[in-house]
């Protein structure tokens, strides 16, 4: 057996591919973590906005839009009443969310979109007539909504 022909590894490298492992892992898993969850908040907003609808509560759910002046109640009914263009709305299931990026500036927009399934029946089944994908602007920074520009 030669001076270079050695079984034993030293204590020092075990420590150190541990903690490199270990450090790799925890980085691995804070990115997945971020990747899943990042727009988790503007989908919380948009369930509880499809939510207060699917319960018939449409002044909660006009509240949750916070809508600026020219988004009258009336005008809110006629989109999302019982009679109205997305309505009524009777379960829901949400599909994906994505923020957009400008092509020419390549900066990320100031809000998600949201895009959902509705019907108008409950339980949620895709294949009831009637169920619709409807995409739901989320501004990031107070959380109201609107039809995506």
């Amino acid at each position: 057996m030669g001076l270079l022909d050695s079984d034993a590894e030293e204590p020092k490298s075990k420590v150190l591919r541990w903690s490199i492992t270990v450090l790799l892992l925890v980085v691995l898993s804070g990115l997945t973590a971020w990747f899943f969850l990042r727009y988790q908040t503007e989908k919380t907003t948009a369930a509880q906005f499809f939510a207060a609808l699917a319960a018939g509560d449409t002044k909660r759910a006009y509240e949750l839009w916070k809508p600026g002046e020219s988004y009258t109640y009336e005008r809110f009914l006629e989109d999302w009443g019982p009679s109205g263009e997305y309505g009524p709305v009777g379960s829901f299931r949400i599909v994906a969310a994505h923020r957009p990026t400008d092509r020419r500036t390549r900066m990320a927009a100031s809000g998600v979109v949201v895009v959902v399934e509705i019907s108008p029946r409950a339980p949620f089944d895709s294949s009831t007539p009637g169920t619709q994908e409807v995409q739901i602007w989320v501004e990031r920074r107070d959380q109201s909504l609107s039809f995506p520009p």
